[in-house]
């Protein structure tokens, strides 16, 4: 059957690591775009599959009764778990892939939303605090930088990890790169976007 899984997803950090990795499964799905702008996040019908009212959100009908997974980590391992494509065989690269996707989960993910919240979302922008996780947000990325110096990927090959963490890179690629320079993490990302399901995956949502 064609289409049986859904992808809710939007142009977001999170939204982008699930189309992005769905595209690289192969697996045959239909993003669904869910405009933040328009809070379509919180109509009935979107809070019906995720009640929590964010995305991205994943409803797979190819066993018959749905099966729904929210939160992008979890998916973006579904997504390549199930097609079994970006999953290192090698033990070693396993773990190594595991412990980026958690960088990018935890560390990057959890800067770049906080210099969301207080660049964006606060009524009282202070340029301390911006600066404080702007340059959190680096840091991360320049670890991410040293671990793909004589790499082409973060864990020796195209991994689930490299998955999570592009759209991060991406989304925030002019603030980093005007506040360092990481060539290697660079290069890694001019890479990755020369691969078409990337580039399909980036664009699913785009209207």
């Amino acid at each position: 059957m064609s289409n049986d899984i859904d992808v809710y997803a939007w142009s977001t950090t999170n939204g982008l690591r699930a189309t992005v990795a769905f595209a690289e499964s192969g697996l045959s799905h239909r993003v669904i775009p869910v405009d933040l702008s328009k809070q379509a996040h919180k109509t009935p019908e979107y809070l019906a599959i995720n009640p929590a009212g964010q995305i991205p959100a994943m409803v797979d009908r190819t066993s018959g009764a749905p099966y729904v997974l929210t939160q992008s980590g979890a998916i973006v391992l579904y997504a390549c778990t199930q097609s079994g494509r970006h999953i290192p065989s090698h033990q070693p690269n396993y773990f190594l892939a595991l412990k980026w996707f958690m960088q990018a989960a935890t560390d990057i993910g959890g800067a770049s939303a906080a210099l969301h919240q207080v660049s964006v979302v606060t009524p009282d922008k202070v340029p301390s605090n911006i600066e404080l996780f702007e340059q959190r947000l680096v840091r991360y990325f320049a670890q991410a930088d040293e671990q793909l110096k004589g790499r082409d990927y973060l864990a020796n090959e195209l991994s689930f990890a490299d998955l999570m963490m592009y759209p991060n890179y991406v989304l925030r690629r002019s603030l980093v790169d005007r506040l360092a320079d990481l060539p290697h993490l660079r290069a890694w990302a001019d890479r990755l976007s020369q691969r078409p399901a990337i580039e399909q995956g980036m664009n699913s949502c785009s209207t």
